[in-house]
């Protein structure tokens, strides 16, 4: 089965943080998922780089544009594979292919655009013009950004979204667009009520950082219409028939993108003749002590600083069973560093280290663990099977908080097992009984190990550890109490 994952391209004006980090590790643990299925998986990353903000901040910093996007591209890209991230897909929108399908796409999308004058509230931050009652619900001010709205008065063209919204109702009411989790959806269906048409252009007098539209030398694209297009034309959209790979399995984006990833672009797709993306992942913020991260209030957390406390394993492990997939979620050091050395050092690592160590002094090797049928192909991987169908549910359903949770319960099961059979004590008086009994041992752990694979690298390495001709310790803590970078 061919499987298509996107994330969200994030803007080019600032470093990456934790809301980043959030998508690609979601998405990430998706596709490693999906490849142990045994789908062939296609993965897009990549960045955003036209609009206003990006142009301002160049011209803040005495850069020229391209220049100062190449350079904070490049940083996404570093930052996605500190993540461990395993993508096939890098796109940005200043690519000039991605440029020329965009203007193709606008061109297919001709019979819905149409040009208008506006006058009215902008935010610059969100990149999108809003309405009358949504200036006055928040007291012009954009609550995610915290700055008041601009009043422009401007030429723009429109995407008739208008011509879409029952379709698009239907299909999201029907979970033929799914979006996750559940309240999410009814919130989109209430906007989706009230959305006018969308403002997809911009007057050069305004801006000149961006596509230019076709026919008219004087508008650039809406940053909105580029960025989106990035799902499709980096599989080569309308040049070349995309149906292998679309629609996406599953698009992941951050809760306060879900308007334009279940409205505008369902539209955009509609209208261009495309089916809709399968499903909408929709994750909540990252908060710090309760509140939401803010440069004002200095309570911002910095991932690479997160990354290189405790290292990758740490990381991906504290942001996929701690912070929940869906909702708003906390993050403070006091519960990383206990997560650390609590769960991963101790109910993990100990037992890794514990386990082959018995197996070590034992006897058993791959040999023993090759007769007992342990390492039978498939009998440790039976995720798929219906012994741990649960597991299965909930990550067929991106349900990865709790997809963690079960594999952590085994592991824990592994631990009391160990202390309620006392095999070291076996040993003693019948060590061909405990020899049987650590090779069931084994087969439980690599069992649980399995389905850590899709959240944790090291998950591979601790396989390697009791598939080996002989099994021995590691010479190193998996996680040490001090992590040197």
């Amino acid at each position: 089965m061919k499987t298509y994952i996107t994330t969200a391209i994030p803007y080019v004006n600032g470093v990456p943080h934790l809301g980043h980090a959030e998508d690609y590790l979601l998405a990430d643990i998706a596709a490693r998922y999906m490849r142990m299925r045994g789908d062939e998986v296609r993965f897009q990353v990549g960045t955003d780089e036209h609009g206003n903000k990006i142009e301002k901040k160049a011209a803040e910093l005495g850069k020229e544009v391209k220049a100062y996007v190449d350079e904070n591209s490049e940083k996404f890209k570093e930052f996605i594979k500190k993540l461990g991230v395993e993508y096939t897909d890098f796109i940005r929108t200043t690519d000039k292919a991605h440029e020329e399908l965009v203007q193709k796409i606008w061109e297919k999308l001709g019979s819905h655009i149409y040009k208008s004058d506006y006058e009215g509230w902008y935010c610059e931050g969100c990149e999108r013009f809003v309405t009358d009652n949504e200036y006055k619900e928040n007291n012009g001010v954009c609550p995610d950004h915290q700055k008041p709205y601009e009043h422009l008065s401007e030429s723009n063209y429109y995407f008739k979204v208008s011509d879409f919204k029952e379709t698009i109702k239907a299909k999201i009411e029907s979970d033929e667009l799914k979006i996750l989790p559940e309240f999410r959806k009814n919130e989109i269906l209430k906007l989706l009520a009230d959305t006018p048409d969308v403002s997809i252009s911009r007057p050069k007098a305004h801006l000149k950082w961006g596509v230019d539209v076709p026919g008219d030398d004087e508008q650039v694209m809406y940053v909105w219409m580029d960025a989106l297009s990035n799902y499709i034309t980096v599989l080569g959209y309308p040049n070349k028939d995309i149906s292998d790979y679309w629609p996406a399995t599953v698009q992941v984006v951050g809760k306060d993108i879900l308007r334009f990833h279940a409205i505008l672009w369902p539209a955009m797709l509609l209208g261009l003749g495309l089916p809709l993306p399968k499903t909408l992942l929709c994750h909540g913020f990252i908060l710090a002590n309760g509140q939401k991260m803010s440069k004002s209030i200095g309570n911002v957390v910095d991932p690479i600083e997160v990354l290189e406390k405790h290292g990758l394993d740490a990381f991906r492990y504290y942001f996929s069973r701690h912070i929940d997939t869906f909702t708003d979620s906390d993050f403070t050091w006091d519960k990383y560093e206990d997560a650390y050395n609590n769960e991963l050092a101790n109910d993990y690592g100990n037992l890794v280290q514990r386990l082959s160590n018995l197996c070590s002094k034992n006897g058993v090797d791959k040999a023993f663990l090759e007769k007992r049928k342990i390492l039978e192909s498939g009998s440790f991987r039976n995720t798929w099977d219906s012994d741990d169908a649960e597991y299965k549910t909930y990550m067929d359903n991106f349900e990865f908080t709790k997809g963690i949770e079960y594999a952590w319960s085994k592991i824990s099961a592994v631990n009391k097992r160990i202390e309620d059979t006392k095999p070291w004590s076996v040993a003693k008086e019948n060590p061909e009984e405990a020899k049987v009994l650590l090779s069931s041992l084994v087969g439980d752990l690599l069992n649980a190990n399995e389905m850590l694979k899709p959240f944790l690298p090291i998950a591979n390495t601790v396989e390697v550890i009791f598939t080996s001709e002989k099994i021995e310790p590691p010479k190193t803590p998996l996680f040490p109490k001090e992590f040197k970078k």
